[in-house]
C-alpha cells in the first residue's frame, strides 16, 4: 500500500482525490490537510503540512491547492523526503527549476501534471503529431469561472510540444493591427491562445489547425472532477519509481 497525504482536501478536487485514494485498493489516506478544519473520508483535516508530514509520514502527497500556495508546499514536502504530486498550475521557470534542485538534494521524485485527465494527454500529443503537417493552429480553453490563472497549464504545454515539432512562425497577415488589446490572444512561439472563464465549465480545450481549403480541430472535455482521478491514482502509483522532478502525465504513460 502506497500511503497518501491530500494537501488541499476540502476544496473540490481535494475531496474527489480523498474519495479516489480511499477507493484504490493499492494506495492508502492516511492524512489530509487545509487551511480550515473539518473531515473528510474519514479523517481529521489538519492544518499545518509540516506537522502533517511529520505526524503521518506518507510517501506522497497529492497537492490540488492555490497557485499561491502550491511552492511552499512542494518544497515542504520534498524537506520532509515525501513526493509531491501537483495538479495546481502557475508554477513559472524559476519555481521549476527550485523544486528540480529540491527534488535531487533529497533524493525525493516530484510529479507535475498542467492536466490529469487521460484524453486531454491525448489530445496534447495528437496535436504534437498533428502540427508536423498543418503547422498554423490556434489554442481555445475554457474553464470555470472561479479558476485563478490564465491561460491554463494545459494550453501553455499544448503550445510547448507543437512548438517542439514545426518550424517557429508568425501567424496572420504580416499587418495585422489588434484594435482592442490583446484581442488576438497570447502569443507563445507563434501560436495564439485564448482563455474562456464562464460559470458552466470545468476544463475544456480546442485545438483548432488550419490549411489550404481545410480545417481540423480537436477537442477534449472534463464534464466532471472525476475524469483527473485516474491521472492522479496514476501517478501515485508511479512517482516513487521516477527521478527528479517530471512534468507532464505522458511521461509515465505506458
Amino acid at each position: 500500500m502506497i500511503k497518501v497525504l491530500v494537501n488541499g482536501a476540502l476544496g473540490r478536487m481535494g475531496r474527489t482525490v480523498c474519495a479516489a485514494v480511499n477507493a484504490d485498493s493499492e494506495l492508502e489516506l492516511v492524512g489530509a490537510v487545509d487551511v480550515v478544519e473539518g473531515s473528510v473520508e474519514g479523517h481529521t483535516v489538519e492544518t499545518n503540512l509540516d506537522a502533517a508530514l511529520k505526524k503521518f509520514q506518507p510517501e506522497v502527497m497529492v497537492d490540488f491547492t492555490r497557485p499561491n500556495a502550491v511552492f511552499g508546499n512542494v518544497m515542504t514536502a520534498l524537506e520532509n523526503k515525501v513526493s509531491p504530486v501537483v495538479g495546481t498550475t502557475g508554477l513559472d521557470a524559476d519555481a521549476l527549476q527550485k523544486i528540480r534542485d529540491a527534488a535531487e538534494k533529497n533524493s525525493t521524485p516530484a510529479f507535475i501534471a498542467p492536466n490529469f485527465a487521460l484524453g486531454a494527454v491525448l489530445m496534447m500529443l495528437t496535436a504534437r503529431k498533428i502540427a508536423k503537417y498543418m503547422p498554423d493552429v490556434e489554442i481555445i480553453e475554457l474553464h470555470h469561472d472561479k479558476k485563478l490563472d490564465a491561460p491554463s497549464g494545459t494550453a501553455e504545454l499544448t503550445a510547448k510540444m507543437i512548438s517542439e515539432v514545426r518550424l517557429k512562425h508568425s501567424q496572420g497577415h504580416p499587418d495585422e493591427v489588434e484594435r482592442l488589446e490583446h484581442v488576438r490572444g497570447a502569443n507563445v512561439d507563434g501560436i495564439r491562445i485564448h482563455s474562456v472563464r464562464l460559470p458552466g465549465f470545468v476544463a475544456h480545450q480546442e485545438v483548432i489547425f488550419g490549411g489550404l481549403g481545410q480545417t481540423l480541430t480537436i477537442r477534449h472535455d472534463s464534464m466532471g472532477r472525476d475524469s483527473f482521478m485516474p491521472g492522479v491514482v496514476l501517478a501515485c502509483k508511479k512517482v516513487r519509481g521516477l527521478k527528479g522532478l517530471t512534468i507532464g502525465l505522458d511521461k509515465i504513460l505506458d
